[in-house]
């Protein structure tokens, strides 16, 4: 390569790498306007100054006009008379930007994808430089709450307003089977168990069992239920419990449908899971897969949405994968061919289907006669 154009190449990269510093910084500032009530404050308030911020939300006013200041910069806030003196300037909190922010049941809620990565990755970064280091990986619990909450989040606008539609029109067997009273749901790896709560809103006819390794997920799903209204009488009908699912033993009560909801990529041992979850069907139930939706083979000319899976797999799900040993060392990355193979080892047949989701797809898994 000419002299010329390598340093073009050079200034280039460095200019990108520049770009990506800087979302990193503001998604940083994000989180801090999540954490500390800023965004809650300027919805409260409507226009208002530092002062009237800082006030609201119990802060420092100085400190609060800086971030003012920057998140106007960046796009999120609008700020009325910018030549005005710095103490007389009024922010706000656009209405579409608050949505995004603030309402977690709306379809564009993203606040857990600034939790997550800043408050439950970068939290880790140096425990995660010793395991790469020592050759190992890093426990599920080392990411602490901001992960669980922020993984929790992503995927509850999914299951809320996406997931009763693709059962009922890619498993409509099943979806008439769990409406008769009596019917059963495994939801395993459940986590937070948002998953699990929303199958039983689904399914009002039938019980729905949560199943987690990780205790403090059982913990978070126990006080999700409880906060539940009474009168859906989802305490009557779901129930949660921490455990390995590799270890369910032959005669488990039998489900008509067992889920395993964003997990299985996750998992060390993801055969002997996909073994115990055969082993919990009932005769023509069917376990129902929701797992990144990724190409069929690697392509360095990836789309954002498989770059943004192999970030978060080399900052979380590979080393959690490899945090117990023997492990399969998945990794979030886990292509349509790789749950074949792992299905058939678990003496399952599978039916791959694209939801059209930018980062989800569904497997329907049968146990081979």
């Amino acid at each position: 390569m000419p002299a010329a154009a390598a340093q073009d190449s050079t200034q280039s990269f460095s200019l990108r790498l520049f770009g990506a510093g800087l979302a990193s910084a503001e998604l940083m500032t994000c989180y801090l306007g999540l954490e500390l009530g800023l965004y809650e404050a300027l919805r409260h308030t409507g226009p208002a100054t530092a002062a009237q911020v800082a006030e609201e939300s119990d802060l420092d006013a100085r400190m609060v006009r800086e971030w003012l200041e920057q998140q106007t910069c960046a796009g999120v806030l609008t700020v009325d008379a910018p030549e005005a003196r710095p103490e007389d300037r009024r922010f706000t909190l656009p209405p579409a930007h608050a949505e995004a922010l603030l309402d977690s049941g709306s379809p564009n809620w993203i606040a857990p994808l600034v939790v997550m990565p800043i408050g439950g990755m970068a939290a880790v970064l140096p425990q995660l430089v010793d395991a790469y280091r020592g050759r190992r990986g890093l426990p599920y619990a080392a990411y602490g709450e901001a992960l669980r909450g922020g993984q929790a989040g992503l995927n509850h606008g999914v299951f809320v307003h996406h997931l009763p539609g693709w059962i009922s029109l890619h498993l409509p067997d099943i979806d008439a089977r769990l409406r008769v009273p009596g019917s059963s749901v495994a939801d395993v790896a459940c986590g937070s168990g948002l998953s699990t709560l929303a199958l039983a809103r689904m399914f009002p006819d039938a019980e729905v069992h949560g199943l987690d390794l990780d205790e403090a997920s059982i913990r978070d799903a126990e006080a999700n239920l409880a906060s539940a209204d009474p009168a859906e009488g989802l305490g009557e009908r779901v129930s949660f419990h921490a455990g390995d699912a590799a270890e369910a033993e032959d005669g488990a009560a039998a489900h008509t449908l067992v889920c395993v909801f964003d997990a299985l990529h996750d998992m060390s041992a993801p055969v002997d899971v996909l073994r115990a979850c055969r082993r919990l069907l009932a005769p023509g139930g069917a376990v129902l897969l929701m797992e990144p939706s990724v190409g069929e083979r690697f392509t360095p000319a990836a789309p954002d949405s498989e770059r943004f899976h192999y970030a978060v797999s080399v900052l979380h799900c590979l080393p959690v994968g490899m945090s117990r040993t023997p492990s399969a060392g998945t990794g979030t990355v886990m292509r349509p061919s790789t749950v074949r193979r792992y299905a058939a080892e678990a003496g399952l047949d599978t039916r791959v289907i694209d939801v059209g989701h930018p980062f989800h797809r569904l497997y329907r898994l049968t146990a081979r006669p």
